[in-house]
């Protein structure tokens, strides 16, 4: 199994940090190294996350990391981390 970050996760992975740091860089380099290191259980278990029914037939989940969602897809022996955001950003 390999675990794969899209070039959007990325993109959203760098908005949070730059967001967080303005108020606290300690903060957002703890927020990303938490977000960093959440997919790896994936590798284990990639089903973990709730299935997301409007992508069908493309398996989309979703996993919770904190205040934070995040999407994948899994399509073995991949998993492509797609998107994540804070569950208070209006998506």
């Amino acid at each position: 199994m390999e675990l794969k970050w899209t070039s959007k996760a990325l993109s959203d992975l760098a908005r949070l940090y730059e967001f967080l740091a303005l108020a606290n860089p300690a903060a957002a380099a703890r927020a990303v190294k938490s977000l960093t290191a959440a997919p790896a259980g994936l590798l284990v278990n990639p089903r973990l996350g709730e299935r997301l029914e409007e992508f069908a037939p493309r398996e989309v989940r979703r996993i919770l990391v904190g205040k934070y969602e995040m999407r994948y897809e899994f399509q073995e022996p991949m998993i492509f981390v797609l998107r994540l955001w804070h569950t208070r950003e209006d998506r």
